[in-house]
């Protein structure tokens, strides 16, 4: 079973990709959804007991943050895989124009998820590491060697 992790910033692309690559394959958790760390941890819960592929489709900004689903993918012998969403704060900030309602970020929100963001590495624990670009409206996605 594989645990998949997302990492980058808002409106990055995480979720287009998501819907574009494993809406039918995989189950999306994600804040935006379940409000509360306690109804995402059910859900994720419930992912690991039937061992139910999963997207974790949230910003995921820090080593911190992504240790825990980490630790727990793997204590349930799940194939953790990351996907790096690099994006430039103008490029964020130009698709998140056309977003509405709860989806519109504050560009402030955006710039202080991106001071704080780190690369995810390797040595977090992931077996699989990817690197996800928008480029001419098309995502191009490669292999991290290492981080960055």
């Amino acid at each position: 079973m594989e645990a998949i992790i997302f990492c980058g910033i808002q409106a990055s692309g995480k979720t287009t990709y998501f819907k574009e690559h494993f809406f039918k394959t995989h189950v999306r958790i994600s804040l935006d959804l379940f409000n509360t760390r306690g109804k995402e941890d059910i859900f994720l819960q419930t992912c690991f007991e039937t061992q139910q592929r999963f997207v974790i489709d949230n910003t995921n900004a820090s080593k911190k943050i992504r240790q825990p689903y980490i630790a727990r993918a793997k204590g349930f012998k799940f194939k953790v895989i990351g996907y790096y969403f690099q994006s430039t704060l103008g490029e964020a900030i130009t698709r998140n124009k056309n977003r509405t309602g709860k989806e519109l970020i504050p560009i402030a929100g955006i710039g202080g998820t991106l001071k704080r963001f780190q690369i995810p590495e390797y040595d977090e624990g992931f077996d699989i590491l990817y690197k996800v670009q928008i480029i001419n409206n098309v995502f191009a996605v490669e292999e991290m060697k290492t981080g960055g």
